[in-house]
């Protein structure tokens, strides 16, 4: 009976060479976790840089450290398997080997957090700063956010109360439709300060805080606490416009409320 030929380890030559490479690449790829997530953000990384004025070595740069960072990943991806092939005790040295080749990827991860930030911290800072002066000068724009801004901290605060009794109580949450509503109500009088406008909008606030609490679903500690957590979140965010535009181009008082138009 013929014997097998044990699988060659060297390439015989450069076809199988790069055959031999697409495999390890292919493998990487297909069991790694960790390479998946990263080329992931490498799709995404590059397709926002064309919304970037990059320059060729900017570009060239960015697409280095990408590649890097994958490149460290695959090096301690087959440390780890070396590792294994000898040895499924822990030993010394083969902790040594690890943790080598797991601090050579978090070091090229920090390497691309810098790149990241001489590339792009500049331009998004501009954008952000351009889209906060959009929303500080439009009454629409802050009012939306106000209320936008409420609800995330309500189911925010829900999500919590789920998962952790230590700091927040499953049994005592405040009121989501309450704190809403009167969200709603202090846009209305910080936006038009008409008292006509301003009692409509109350009696439809104190509606959802009465029906709440009769059919039950709220206690009245929990629609005085929503309320106020409402009310809260929008004078705070309406402070901080306010603020805003005082530092930047309004000297007076009258001139900021006139620029919020309240």
């Amino acid at each position: 009976m013929k014997k097998e030929e044990p699988h060659k380890m060297k390439n015989s030559n450069f076809l199988d060479a790069c055959q031999n490479a697409l495999d390890g690449i292919i493998y990487a790829i297909t069991t790694q976790s960790n390479i998946k997530k990263q080329l992931v953000i490498a799709v995404v990384v590059m397709l926002v840089s064309l919304f970037f004025d990059l320059s060729k070595a900017e570009f060239l740069c960015l697409m280095f450290t990408v590649v890097l960072i994958i490149v460290a990943e695959m090096i301690n991806t087959a440390i780890e398997t070396v590792v294994d092939l000898y040895t499924d005790l822990y030993h010394p040295k083969a902790k040594i080997a690890k943790d080598v080749g797991a601090g050579a990827v978090v070091i090229t991860a920090i390497n691309a957090i810098i790149v990241a930030y001489f590339l792009f911290f500049e331009k998004i800072s501009t954008i952000g700063l351009k889209m906060v002066e959009e929303v500080v000068h439009s009454p629409v724009h802050l009012a939306f956010v106000a209320v936008l801004l409420t609800v995330i901290v309500i189911v925010t605060l829900k999500a919590a109360a789920t998962r952790n009794h230590k700091f927040i109580k499953k049994d005592f949450m405040p009121s989501g439709q309450t704190a809403v509503a009167f969200a709603a109500l202090t846009v209305v009088w910080l936006s038009t300060r008409n008292v006509v406008i301003f009692t409509l909008s109350l009696v439809l606030a104190l509606l959802v805080a009465i029906n709440r609490y009769q059919t039950g679903k709220r206690t009245k500690a929990e629609i005085i606490t929503g309320a106020c957590v409402g009310i809260l979140i929008v004078v705070l965010l309406y402070g901080l416009a306010v603020l805003y535009l005082h530092t930047t181009s309004f000297t007076t008082i009258s001139e900021i409320f006139n620029g919020l138009t309240i």
